[in-house]
């Protein structure tokens, strides 16, 4: 029962239009920001040294008219002790208060936004170093595998250093064929010259001899011992 009562009580309440708010006549909704901006503007003239000069010059006329004029022309007078004035500056004083409040509000907005866009700036910085870091570690572990400029200037040197060895060789082979060449050449025309001796420079080069030479006919009784005991 009660729920079905509960039911009945919320289909009447949606299906009955809602009264009418009546809106006040006169509305007063100031732009913030310019309301904001103005009191910044008062705010830092009342902090700067003007303010206070001029606020010096209108007490001190004030005073000055109201202690040295007639009294028919005061009109503060001193026997009051310048009540008029007191109220001024206490007026002053309760509205410069909330000025200076919503000026401070609105730098401390100010300085919040800053702040939380310099957070963000570092985060970005700090990432950006992070990576930089990242990008320079594998890039030194790459240079390790990569060849220097003094590993390449000593592996020409090297191979400079063989090509003039091999160049020197080839010098000296060319020497010996000429000579072999000049000897061969001999050896054509002297029919007798048939035996090779050694070169100073250690190769085998042929050598102009005679069969009547002893060495030569030693060498030819040796040869033939050999043969016979084979």
């Amino acid at each position: 029962m009660s729920d079905a009562r509960e039911r009945d009580e919320r289909a009447q309440a949606l299906g009955t239009p809602q009264d009418k708010k009546r809106r006040p006549l006169f509305q007063f909704n100031p732009d913030p920001d310019a309301f904001g901006q103005m009191t910044e503007k008062i705010a830092r003239f009342m902090g700067t040294p003007q303010f206070l000069l001029w606020m010096t010059v209108f007490c001190a006329i004030w005073l000055g008219w109201n202690t040295l004029a007639p009294e028919e022309m005061q009109f503060d007078p001193r026997s009051l002790n310048f009540t008029l004035l007191t109220l001024m500056l206490s007026l002053q004083a309760s509205y410069a208060a909330p000025l200076l409040l919503l000026a401070q509000n609105r730098q401390d907005d100010r300085d919040r936004v800053v702040a939380r866009q310099d957070r963000q700036r570092d985060q970005r910085n700090l990432e950006e170093t992070e990576y930089l870091t990242r990008e320079i570690a594998s890039l030194r572990i790459t240079l390790r595998e990569v060849a220097t400029r003094d590993f390449v200037r000593g592996e020409i040197r090297d191979i400079m250093e063989e090509l003039q060895e091999v160049q020197r060789r080839q010098e000296e082979l060319f020497t010996r064929a000429e000579h072999l060449a000049s000897l061969s050449s001999t050896r054509a025309d002297d029919p007798h010259s048939s035996s090779f001796t050694t070169s100073p420079a250690g190769g085998s080069v042929l050598a102009v001899e005679s069969e009547d030479d002893p060495k030569v006919r030693k060498k030819k009784m040796v040869k033939d011992i050999d043969r016979t005991f084979e």
